[in-house]
Protein backbone atom coordinates (compact mmCIF):
# COMPACT_ATOMS: atom_id res chain seq x y z
CA UNK A 1 0.00 0.00 0.00
CA UNK A 2 1.19 3.58 -1.16
CA UNK A 3 2.06 6.22 2.22
CA UNK A 4 0.06 9.16 2.11
CA UNK A 5 2.04 12.70 1.81
CA UNK A 6 2.46 14.51 4.99
CA UNK A 7 1.96 17.90 3.37
CA UNK A 8 -0.50 17.60 0.40
CA UNK A 9 -0.33 20.35 -2.24
CA UNK A 10 -2.62 23.19 -1.71
CA UNK A 11 -4.39 25.26 -4.55
CA UNK A 12 -2.90 28.91 -5.13
CA UNK A 13 -5.15 31.81 -5.70
CA UNK A 14 -4.47 33.22 -8.69
CA UNK A 15 -5.33 35.52 -11.24
CA UNK A 16 -6.38 34.99 -15.08
CA UNK A 17 -3.99 36.27 -17.94
CA UNK A 18 -6.95 39.08 -18.50
CA UNK A 19 -6.88 40.42 -14.96
CA UNK A 20 -9.89 39.12 -13.99
CA UNK A 21 -9.61 37.22 -10.09
CA UNK A 22 -9.00 33.24 -11.26
CA UNK A 23 -13.06 32.28 -10.32
CA UNK A 24 -14.34 33.91 -13.27
CA UNK A 25 -12.96 31.21 -15.27
CA UNK A 26 -14.39 28.46 -13.29
CA UNK A 27 -17.29 26.26 -14.64
CA UNK A 28 -20.31 27.99 -11.77
CA UNK A 29 -19.13 31.22 -13.08
CA UNK A 30 -19.63 30.77 -16.81
CA UNK A 31 -23.02 28.86 -16.19
CA UNK A 32 -24.08 31.81 -14.38
CA UNK A 33 -23.26 34.23 -16.95
CA UNK A 34 -24.75 32.22 -19.98
CA UNK A 35 -27.95 31.37 -17.58
CA UNK A 36 -28.46 35.04 -17.12
CA UNK A 37 -27.37 36.33 -20.55
CA UNK A 38 -30.72 33.27 -22.11
CA UNK A 39 -33.08 33.91 -18.94
CA UNK A 40 -32.55 37.99 -19.75
CA UNK A 41 -32.18 37.62 -23.64
CA UNK A 42 -35.87 35.10 -22.89
CA UNK A 43 -37.13 37.78 -20.42
CA UNK A 44 -36.27 40.79 -23.12
CA UNK A 45 -38.46 38.69 -25.90
CA UNK A 46 -41.38 37.95 -23.97
CA UNK A 47 -41.71 41.01 -22.43
CA UNK A 48 -41.23 42.95 -25.61
CA UNK A 49 -44.06 40.26 -26.99
CA UNK A 50 -46.57 40.64 -24.42
CA UNK A 51 -45.74 44.65 -23.88
CA UNK A 52 -46.47 45.10 -27.95
CA UNK A 53 -49.73 42.37 -27.73
CA UNK A 54 -51.28 44.02 -24.63
CA UNK A 55 -50.47 47.63 -26.16
CA UNK A 56 -51.51 46.66 -29.00
CA UNK A 57 -55.18 46.29 -27.52
CA UNK A 58 -55.04 48.89 -25.22
CA UNK A 59 -54.28 52.06 -27.88
CA UNK A 60 -57.00 49.96 -30.35
CA UNK A 61 -59.74 50.59 -27.62
CA UNK A 62 -58.94 54.03 -27.03
CA UNK A 63 -58.72 54.57 -30.82
CA UNK A 64 -62.55 53.12 -31.28
CA UNK A 65 -63.74 55.35 -28.89
CA UNK A 66 -61.86 58.73 -30.01
CA UNK A 67 -63.21 57.02 -33.80
CA UNK A 68 -66.93 56.68 -31.87
CA UNK A 69 -67.01 60.25 -30.64
CA UNK A 70 -65.44 61.67 -33.91
CA UNK A 71 -68.16 59.71 -35.82
CA UNK A 72 -70.63 61.78 -33.70
CA UNK A 73 -69.37 64.69 -34.21
CA UNK A 74 -69.68 64.32 -37.71
CA UNK A 75 -72.83 63.04 -37.68
CA UNK A 76 -73.91 66.58 -35.21
CA UNK A 77 -71.78 68.70 -37.60
CA UNK A 78 -73.64 67.20 -41.09
CA UNK A 79 -76.87 67.75 -39.36
CA UNK A 80 -76.14 71.85 -37.75
CA UNK A 81 -76.32 70.25 -34.59
CA UNK A 82 -74.34 71.84 -31.61
CA UNK A 83 -70.75 69.51 -30.93
CA UNK A 84 -70.34 68.09 -27.71
CA UNK A 85 -67.33 68.61 -25.48
CA UNK A 86 -64.16 67.31 -26.55
CA UNK A 87 -64.74 67.91 -30.29
CA UNK A 88 -64.14 70.69 -32.80
CA UNK A 89 -63.47 72.29 -36.18
CA UNK A 90 -59.90 72.94 -35.92
CA UNK A 91 -59.29 72.30 -32.04
CA UNK A 92 -56.47 73.76 -29.94
CA UNK A 93 -53.77 71.17 -29.42
CA UNK A 94 -54.47 69.57 -32.27
CA UNK A 95 -51.27 67.75 -33.92
CA UNK A 96 -50.06 69.43 -37.14
CA UNK A 97 -49.81 66.03 -38.83
CA UNK A 98 -52.74 64.85 -37.38
CA UNK A 99 -54.54 68.15 -38.90
CA UNK A 100 -52.85 67.74 -42.64
CA UNK A 101 -53.89 64.22 -43.29
CA UNK A 102 -57.92 65.33 -41.87
CA UNK A 103 -57.68 68.01 -44.19
CA UNK A 104 -56.45 65.68 -47.18
CA UNK A 105 -59.59 63.51 -46.75
CA UNK A 106 -58.94 60.85 -44.30
CA UNK A 107 -59.38 60.03 -41.16
CA UNK A 108 -57.18 58.62 -38.62
CA UNK A 109 -55.86 59.26 -35.12
CA UNK A 110 -52.69 60.19 -33.07
CA UNK A 111 -51.80 60.27 -29.44
CA UNK A 112 -50.52 63.55 -28.54
CA UNK A 113 -50.43 65.72 -25.19
CA UNK A 114 -53.05 68.74 -24.01
CA UNK A 115 -52.58 70.64 -21.10
CA UNK A 116 -50.16 68.14 -19.95
CA UNK A 117 -52.20 65.32 -19.89
CA UNK A 118 -51.98 62.10 -22.81
CA UNK A 119 -54.78 62.55 -24.87
CA UNK A 120 -55.89 60.55 -27.58
CA UNK A 121 -57.40 62.41 -30.71
CA UNK A 122 -59.08 61.20 -33.81
CA UNK A 123 -60.02 63.78 -37.26
CA UNK A 124 -61.35 63.93 -40.10
CA UNK A 125 -62.28 66.33 -43.16
CA UNK A 126 -64.62 69.04 -42.87
CA UNK A 127 -65.70 72.12 -45.38
CA UNK A 128 -63.56 74.54 -46.69
CA UNK A 129 -59.93 72.61 -46.08
CA UNK A 130 -60.66 72.19 -42.24
CA UNK A 131 -60.38 69.46 -39.61
CA UNK A 132 -63.09 67.72 -37.50
CA UNK A 133 -61.66 66.55 -34.55
CA UNK A 134 -62.24 64.85 -31.28
CA UNK A 135 -60.18 64.34 -28.03
CA UNK A 136 -60.29 61.93 -25.10
CA UNK A 137 -58.22 61.61 -22.19
CA UNK A 138 -55.78 58.89 -22.45
CA UNK A 139 -54.30 59.11 -19.07
CA UNK A 140 -55.72 55.50 -17.68
CA UNK A 141 -54.72 53.68 -20.65
CA UNK A 142 -51.29 54.96 -20.65
CA UNK A 143 -51.03 54.30 -16.42
CA UNK A 144 -52.05 50.56 -17.46
CA UNK A 145 -49.21 50.53 -19.71
CA UNK A 146 -46.99 51.81 -17.84
CA UNK A 147 -48.01 49.07 -14.76
CA UNK A 148 -47.35 46.58 -17.26
CA UNK A 149 -43.97 47.26 -18.22
CA UNK A 150 -43.22 47.54 -14.22
CA UNK A 151 -45.03 43.94 -13.91
CA UNK A 152 -42.70 42.73 -16.68
CA UNK A 153 -39.84 44.05 -15.56
CA UNK A 154 -40.52 42.88 -12.13
CA UNK A 155 -41.61 39.59 -12.86
CA UNK A 156 -38.53 39.10 -15.80
CA UNK A 157 -35.97 40.29 -11.99
CA UNK A 158 -37.52 37.65 -10.09
CA UNK A 159 -37.75 34.87 -12.55
CA UNK A 160 -33.94 35.42 -13.70
CA UNK A 161 -32.90 35.93 -9.86
CA UNK A 162 -34.93 32.12 -9.08
CA UNK A 163 -33.65 30.37 -12.36
CA UNK A 164 -29.79 31.54 -11.13
CA UNK A 165 -30.90 30.36 -7.53
CA UNK A 166 -31.69 26.87 -9.14
CA UNK A 167 -28.82 26.71 -11.55
CA UNK A 168 -26.32 27.69 -8.61
CA UNK A 169 -27.49 24.99 -6.69
CA UNK A 170 -27.45 22.50 -9.35
CA UNK A 171 -23.97 24.02 -10.89
CA UNK A 172 -22.48 23.91 -7.19
CA UNK A 173 -23.61 20.20 -6.51
CA UNK A 174 -21.77 19.35 -10.15
CA UNK A 175 -18.37 21.11 -9.44
CA UNK A 176 -18.75 19.72 -5.74
CA UNK A 177 -18.28 16.31 -7.23
CA UNK A 178 -15.88 17.62 -9.81
CA UNK A 179 -13.55 19.43 -7.24
CA UNK A 180 -13.31 16.23 -5.23
CA UNK A 181 -12.73 14.40 -8.46
CA UNK A 182 -9.76 17.07 -9.02
CA UNK A 183 -8.74 16.70 -5.01
CA UNK A 184 -8.44 12.99 -5.16
CA UNK A 185 -6.39 13.40 -9.06
CA UNK A 186 -3.91 15.73 -6.47
CA UNK A 187 -3.66 13.37 -4.33
CA UNK A 188 -2.54 10.47 -6.69
CA UNK A 189 -0.25 13.01 -8.02
CA UNK A 190 1.10 13.06 -5.25
CA UNK A 191 1.90 9.98 -4.08
CA UNK A 192 -1.27 8.26 -2.51
CA UNK A 193 -2.17 5.79 -4.78
CA UNK A 194 -4.98 4.49 -2.30
CA UNK A 195 -7.02 7.79 -3.10
CA UNK A 196 -10.36 7.16 -5.08
CA UNK A 197 -13.14 9.17 -5.83
CA UNK A 198 -15.89 6.25 -5.18
CA UNK A 199 -18.72 8.51 -7.13
CA UNK A 200 -22.29 7.05 -5.27
CA UNK A 201 -23.47 6.89 -8.68
CA UNK A 202 -21.03 4.89 -9.92
CA UNK A 203 -22.53 1.35 -7.57
CA UNK A 204 -25.98 2.86 -7.69
CA UNK A 205 -27.71 0.91 -10.56
CA UNK A 206 -30.84 3.40 -10.00
CA UNK A 207 -29.12 6.29 -10.82
CA UNK A 208 -27.83 6.88 -13.81
CA UNK A 209 -24.39 7.77 -14.91
CA UNK A 210 -23.65 11.14 -15.58
CA UNK A 211 -20.61 12.86 -17.33
CA UNK A 212 -19.19 13.48 -13.73
CA UNK A 213 -19.81 10.22 -12.94
CA UNK A 214 -17.87 8.50 -15.96
CA UNK A 215 -14.67 10.98 -15.37
CA UNK A 216 -14.41 9.59 -11.80
CA UNK A 217 -15.21 6.13 -12.35
CA UNK A 218 -11.97 6.56 -15.43
CA UNK A 219 -9.56 8.05 -12.79
CA UNK A 220 -10.86 5.34 -9.75
CA UNK A 221 -9.73 2.60 -12.61
CA UNK A 222 -6.49 4.27 -13.60
CA UNK A 223 -5.34 4.69 -9.83
CA UNK A 224 -5.98 1.27 -9.41
CA UNK A 225 -4.17 -0.02 -12.58
CA UNK A 226 -1.10 2.44 -11.96
CA UNK A 227 -1.24 1.09 -8.41
CA UNK A 228 -1.44 -2.30 -9.32
CA UNK A 229 1.58 -1.84 -11.66
CA UNK A 230 3.68 0.50 -9.35
CA UNK A 231 3.08 -2.83 -6.88
CA UNK A 232 3.97 -5.25 -9.42
CA UNK A 233 7.22 -2.93 -10.47
CA UNK A 234 8.07 -2.63 -6.36
CA UNK A 235 7.89 -6.40 -5.55
CA UNK A 236 9.80 -7.42 -8.80
CA UNK A 237 12.54 -4.96 -7.42
CA UNK A 238 12.31 -6.07 -3.84
CA UNK A 239 12.72 -9.80 -5.05
CA UNK A 240 15.31 -9.47 -7.58
CA UNK A 241 17.43 -7.30 -4.67
CA UNK A 242 16.56 -10.29 -1.85
CA UNK A 243 17.42 -12.74 -4.66
CA UNK A 244 20.76 -10.84 -5.08
CA UNK A 245 21.73 -10.34 -2.21
CA UNK A 246 22.67 -14.15 -0.64
CA UNK A 247 24.78 -15.23 -4.29
CA UNK A 248 26.51 -11.47 -3.99
CA UNK A 249 27.66 -11.89 -0.18
CA UNK A 250 29.03 -14.96 -1.00
CA UNK A 251 30.55 -13.77 -4.17
CA UNK A 252 32.06 -10.71 -1.83
CA UNK A 253 33.48 -13.27 0.34
CA UNK A 254 35.19 -15.49 -2.33
CA UNK A 255 36.84 -11.89 -4.21
CA UNK A 256 38.26 -11.65 -0.51
CA UNK A 257 40.13 -14.77 -1.11
CA UNK A 258 41.55 -13.94 -4.93
CA UNK A 259 45.32 -13.49 -4.51
CA UNK A 260 46.14 -10.16 -4.22
CA UNK A 261 47.17 -7.82 -8.29
CA UNK A 262 45.27 -5.91 -10.63
CA UNK A 263 42.49 -8.39 -12.19
CA UNK A 264 41.52 -9.30 -8.45
CA UNK A 265 41.09 -5.43 -7.26
CA UNK A 266 38.85 -5.07 -10.57
CA UNK A 267 36.78 -7.90 -9.19
CA UNK A 268 36.44 -6.64 -6.23
CA UNK A 269 35.31 -3.14 -7.03
CA UNK A 270 32.91 -4.51 -9.43
CA UNK A 271 31.24 -6.65 -6.49
CA UNK A 272 31.36 -4.50 -4.25
CA UNK A 273 29.27 -1.97 -6.54
CA UNK A 274 26.60 -5.03 -6.96
CA UNK A 275 26.49 -5.18 -3.54
CA UNK A 276 25.78 -1.13 -2.84
CA UNK A 277 23.72 -1.15 -6.21
CA UNK A 278 21.48 -4.18 -4.28
CA UNK A 279 21.44 -2.62 -0.87
CA UNK A 280 19.96 0.64 -2.60
CA UNK A 281 17.69 -1.44 -4.43
CA UNK A 282 16.26 -2.64 -1.06
CA UNK A 283 15.93 0.76 0.46
CA UNK A 284 14.13 1.94 -2.40
CA UNK A 285 11.13 -1.01 -2.21
CA UNK A 286 10.96 -0.27 1.30
CA UNK A 287 10.70 3.52 1.09
CA UNK A 288 7.92 2.83 -1.53
CA UNK A 289 6.26 0.73 0.24
CA UNK A 290 6.34 2.90 3.14
CA UNK A 291 7.56 -0.19 5.83
CA UNK A 292 9.89 2.09 7.16
CA UNK A 293 9.89 2.88 10.77
CA UNK A 294 11.36 6.20 12.40
CA UNK A 295 13.81 5.78 15.82
CA UNK A 296 13.43 9.70 17.22
CA UNK A 297 16.05 11.18 19.26
CA UNK A 298 17.55 14.72 19.62
CA UNK A 299 21.03 15.32 17.60
CA UNK A 300 23.14 18.34 17.31
CA UNK A 301 23.55 19.07 13.36
CA UNK A 302 26.93 20.09 13.88
CA UNK A 303 28.78 17.55 14.87
CA UNK A 304 26.55 15.22 12.93
CA UNK A 305 27.29 17.01 9.61
CA UNK A 306 31.23 16.73 10.36
CA UNK A 307 30.93 12.83 10.97
CA UNK A 308 29.25 12.43 7.76
CA UNK A 309 32.22 14.68 6.02
CA UNK A 310 34.79 12.63 7.45
CA UNK A 311 34.80 10.29 4.45
CA UNK A 312 35.34 13.32 2.21
CA UNK A 313 38.03 15.89 3.79
CA UNK A 314 38.08 18.23 0.88
CA UNK A 315 34.53 18.84 1.80
CA UNK A 316 34.50 22.18 3.85
CA UNK A 317 31.73 22.36 6.87
CA UNK A 318 30.52 25.43 7.60
CA UNK A 319 28.38 25.53 10.92
CA UNK A 320 26.40 29.37 10.71
CA UNK A 321 24.31 28.12 13.49
CA UNK A 322 24.05 25.16 15.31
CA UNK A 323 21.23 23.72 16.75
CA UNK A 324 19.51 20.39 17.90
CA UNK A 325 16.84 18.47 16.38
CA UNK A 326 14.21 15.94 17.09
CA UNK A 327 15.34 13.20 14.00
CA UNK A 328 16.50 10.07 13.13
CA UNK A 329 20.03 9.78 12.90
CA UNK A 330 20.60 7.02 10.48
CA UNK A 331 18.73 8.28 7.86
CA UNK A 332 19.38 12.15 8.35
CA UNK A 333 23.32 10.71 7.36
CA UNK A 334 22.08 8.78 4.53
CA UNK A 335 20.17 11.78 3.05
CA UNK A 336 23.66 13.67 3.95
CA UNK A 337 26.31 11.48 2.70
CA UNK A 338 24.30 10.76 -0.87
CA UNK A 339 24.04 14.68 -1.58
CA UNK A 340 27.78 14.89 -0.57
CA UNK A 341 28.57 11.60 -2.62
CA UNK A 342 26.65 12.99 -5.43
CA UNK A 343 28.47 16.56 -5.47
CA UNK A 344 32.00 15.12 -5.51
CA UNK A 345 31.10 12.62 -8.35
CA UNK A 346 28.76 14.95 -10.03
CA UNK A 347 30.18 18.49 -9.26
CA UNK A 348 33.45 19.66 -8.93
CA UNK A 349 35.12 21.40 -5.86
CA UNK A 350 34.83 22.75 -3.52
CA UNK A 351 32.01 21.06 -1.93
CA UNK A 352 30.25 23.15 1.33
CA UNK A 353 28.09 22.03 3.22
CA UNK A 354 26.21 24.70 5.32
CA UNK A 355 24.44 24.31 8.69
CA UNK A 356 22.19 27.00 9.35
CA UNK A 357 19.74 25.59 12.43
CA UNK A 358 17.50 23.53 11.09
CA UNK A 359 18.08 24.32 7.07
CA UNK A 360 21.08 22.48 5.79
CA UNK A 361 22.76 23.10 2.41
CA UNK A 362 25.45 21.57 0.34
CA UNK A 363 26.64 23.01 -2.84
CA UNK A 364 29.13 22.02 -5.39
CA UNK A 365 30.87 24.37 -7.84
CA UNK A 366 30.31 22.38 -11.52
CA UNK A 367 27.92 22.42 -13.93
CA UNK A 368 24.98 22.13 -12.43
CA UNK A 369 21.83 20.07 -12.23
CA UNK A 370 20.23 18.86 -15.02
CA UNK A 371 16.85 20.51 -16.23
CA UNK A 372 14.92 17.10 -15.45
CA UNK A 373 16.09 17.08 -12.17
CA UNK A 374 15.14 21.03 -11.64
CA UNK A 375 11.70 20.15 -12.89
CA UNK A 376 10.76 16.76 -11.94
CA UNK A 377 12.79 15.58 -9.49
CA UNK A 378 15.67 12.69 -8.84
CA UNK A 379 14.38 9.56 -11.36
CA UNK A 380 15.94 6.30 -10.46
CA UNK A 381 18.58 4.81 -13.18
CA UNK A 382 18.63 7.93 -14.73
CA UNK A 383 22.07 10.17 -15.21
CA UNK A 384 23.23 12.38 -17.49
CA UNK A 385 25.60 11.09 -20.51
CA UNK A 386 28.90 10.50 -19.28
CA UNK A 387 28.21 10.47 -15.54
CA UNK A 388 28.70 7.48 -13.85
CA UNK A 389 25.83 5.95 -11.23
CA UNK A 390 22.61 4.58 -11.64
CA UNK A 391 20.98 7.83 -10.47
CA UNK A 392 19.71 6.28 -7.19
CA UNK A 393 21.52 8.44 -4.71
CA UNK A 394 19.57 11.52 -5.01
CA UNK A 395 16.20 8.90 -5.34
CA UNK A 396 17.03 7.85 -1.99
CA UNK A 397 17.93 10.95 -0.58
CA UNK A 398 14.16 12.08 -1.54
CA UNK A 399 13.21 9.47 -0.38
CA UNK A 400 14.31 9.06 2.92
CA UNK A 401 13.85 13.09 3.42
CA UNK A 402 10.25 12.43 3.05
CA UNK A 403 10.17 9.86 5.94
CA UNK A 404 11.68 12.64 8.07
CA UNK A 405 8.81 14.87 7.45
CA UNK A 406 11.60 17.24 6.01
CA UNK A 407 11.78 18.73 2.56
CA UNK A 408 14.92 18.74 0.21
CA UNK A 409 14.54 20.80 -2.75
CA UNK A 410 17.32 21.24 -5.55
CA UNK A 411 18.75 24.32 -7.40
CA UNK A 412 21.35 25.78 -9.65
CA UNK A 413 23.44 28.93 -8.32
CA UNK A 414 23.48 32.16 -10.62
CA UNK A 415 27.37 32.08 -9.86
CA UNK A 416 27.71 28.00 -11.12
CA UNK A 417 27.09 25.14 -9.52
CA UNK A 418 24.64 22.65 -7.57
CA UNK A 419 23.07 23.30 -4.14
CA UNK A 420 20.48 21.13 -2.42
CA UNK A 421 18.70 22.62 0.27
CA UNK A 422 17.27 20.23 3.08
CA UNK A 423 15.22 21.88 5.41
CA UNK A 424 13.69 19.92 8.55
CA UNK A 425 10.94 20.07 10.65
CA UNK A 426 10.79 23.18 13.32
CA UNK A 427 11.11 23.03 16.54
CA UNK A 428 14.54 22.86 16.32
CA UNK A 429 16.50 23.94 19.06
CA UNK A 430 19.07 26.38 19.25
CA UNK A 431 22.65 25.92 20.48
CA UNK A 432 23.73 28.92 22.64
CA UNK A 433 27.59 29.76 23.06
Amino acid sequence: MSRRPEHPPRAKRTRCRSGLPAWTATLTWKAAVFITATCCALAAQLGLLVHATVTRQIVGRAEDRALSQLTDATTAYQAGGRLKPGAGIDPDGLPEELRRLAVGGSRGTMVSTLDSRPTMWAAGPADGGRALAAHIDYTPSAHTINRLDTAIIDSSALAIGATLLVAAFVMTRVTRRLHHTAAVARQISAGDLDARVHDPRTHNPSRHPDEVTSVAEALDTMASSLQNRLQIEQRFTADVAHELRTPLTGLHTAAQLLPAGRPTQLVQDRVAALCTLTEDLLEISRLDTGAEALDLNAHQLGPLAEHVTRAWPTTRTDIVHDTVVETDRRRLERVLTNLVTNAHKHGHPPVVLTVNGPIITVRDHGKGYPDYLLQHGPHRFRTEAGNKGHGLGLTIALGQTRTLGAELTFQNTTDGGAQATLTLPHGACPING
